[in-house]
């Protein structure tokens, strides 16, 4: 469905935020886009919906070149920024505004929205929260139904609750023709919902695997005294960490211990995947 072949981008020639960015973005699976602050995440979820263009690579979605913005590509594809700008008019009008452009619009998932995030249609958008306001922006990204959904840090700005419905939505609407991409700093919050993950660190993709995968290689769990992890760290249950999976045991993949052994033991990490 996506697909990018030695990808390069900078906002100026002489620094670049990606580099050799190779990536097959598969249907029916929700991806996991994890990085430091400035390591390009934001910037490739534009390249791959056309906002922006590889300086050198290519990059195919549908077998389209995104940046060409065709009609038929943008009617399957939605992108949610992280920060939003809405307009001033009705919680209804705004998604009455915006409906037509997406044949694949779902009235059902629409309503289930609403009732879920407790919206109230004739609301004012410029009078609502910030929280309010994200749960309306995902409302309308959700009941696109589009083949294609980018999602920017899609949890910020939502409180408890309102974390918990979105999971509970987007884990019963994504369909096997669909492409979800989150990215996000939030791992916590979607950890029940990622089937594979992807890490861009120091302009490349460091890892790029399924749950699936990451559960059969490394274990997720208490590390004994003089054990060595391939990372680990303190918390209020004890030390955690990561280590090899030599039992053949599967255990519940953290995103956040995944995420920091791979920046930390790169190199090792990589050996265990080519193994």
């Amino acid at each position: 469905m996506i697909n990018l072949t030695d990808v390069s981008f900078g906002y100026r020639k002489q620094k670049q935020v990606l580099h050799g960015i190779s990536l097959d973005i598969k249907p029916g699976l929700i991806y996991g886009l994890l990085g430091k602050n400035g390591e390009g995440k934001t910037t490739l979820l534009n390249i791959m919906c056309g906002l922006l263009f590889p300086d050198s690579g290519t990059c195919r979605v549908f077998d389209e070149m995104p940046e060409k913005r065709k009609v038929v590509f943008l009617q399957k594809i939605f992108i949610l920024p992280e920060e939003i700008s809405l307009p001033d008019v009705t919680v209804s009008d705004y998604i009455n505004m915006y409906a037509p452009f997406y044949p694949t619009f779902s009235n059902e998932r629409l309503r289930s929205c609403v009732e879920s995030f407790e919206l109230n249609m004739d609301d004012a958008i410029l009078r609502l929260s910030l929280g309010q306001k994200k749960r309306v922006a995902i409302t309308l990204a959700l009941a696109a139904n589009t083949q294609v959904l980018f999602m920017d840090e899609p949890t910020n700005g939502l409180d408890i609750p309102s974390k918990s419905i979105f999971r509970k939505l987007l884990g019963s609407f994504v369909s096997e023709d669909q492409s979800i991409v989150i990215s996000t700093h939030q791992v916590r919050d979607l950890e029940s919902l990622i089937d594979s993950v992807i890490i861009l660190d120091n302009k490349e993709i460091v890892f790029n695997k399924s749950l699936d995968e990451i559960s059969e290689k490394l274990n997720f769990r208490t590390i004994e005294a003089n054990e060595l992890a391939l990372y680990s760290e303190l918390s209020p249950a004890g030390k955690m960490g990561v280590v090899r999976n030599d039992s053949g045991e599967k255990s519940h993949v953290s995103l956040e211990l995944l995420f920091n052994a791979t920046i930390s033991s790169k190199d090792i990490i990589k050996q265990i995947f080519n193994a």
